[in-house]
């Protein structure tokens, strides 16, 4: 196997180690929350999508909530991250109360032919939510990466990074349906005896 090779895998194995450990300190730090805080049923879910056009290589994309880092992944060859159109970036358990949510996405320029320069070229975008998470409630942050503008905006303008909240609750068992009449499980009334009619002459 060429040296070149080993080199990339060993380096791709070295991240993914990384935004594991990374992952597993901020699982830690969001249980140590939520001991201290009281909470034992309020959950965030934080996802992300990338809309970016074929302009833009996703080379770098790092989240925090409360200023600690729950996802850190990185991709320099930008060969495979930009592939991924969307993941959960957090879902677990939190303190209930008040979040922020940060994200930052770095870009390297793609073209092809005359518009081979691109790749010389970074561009970040930013984005971050407020939130608030309640007992027995589940939040939702979705953020979504895109370009903004039109055909006339300067690259460096296009990229962006919006997220929008919202609160959920979760799933409930299903309400055992009601039964119709003349179904099997629909209880039958009793019948009434029926009193033949009088004859004439009785």
């Amino acid at each position: 196997m060429p040296t070149a090779v080993r080199m990339r895998r060993l380096e791709q194995q070295t991240q993914a180690l990384k935004e594991r450990a990374w992952q597993l300190k901020a699982r830690v730090q969001m249980l140590k929350e939520q001991m201290l805080g009281g909470g034992a049923g309020a959950q965030a879910v934080v996802s992300h999508s990338n809309d970016m056009g074929s302009s833009f290589r996703l080379i770098k994309l790092t989240y925090s909530i409360d200023g600690t880092a729950v996802l850190a992944r990185t991709d320099d060859a930008g060969e495979a991250l930009y592939k991924t159109k969307s993941f959960d970036v957090f879902s677990g358990p939190i303190a209930p109360g008040s979040h922020t949510v940060s994200a930052v996405a770095t870009y390297r320029g793609h073209g092809y032919g005359v518009f081979s320069y691109l790749s010389k070229y970074t561009f970040t975008a930013r984005g971050g939510q407020s939130f608030t998470v309640a007992e027995g409630k589940i939040t939702r942050v979705d953020c979504r990466a895109y370009e903004k503008g039109g055909a006339a905006t300067p690259l460096e303008k296009r990229p962006a990074l919006d997220c929008k909240a919202t609160q959920v609750s979760p799933d409930k068992a299903p309400d055992a349906p009601t039964p119709t009449p003349g179904s099997p499980t629909s209880p039958t009334a009793p019948t009434a005896p029926t009193t033949p009619a009088p004859q004439p002459g009785q």
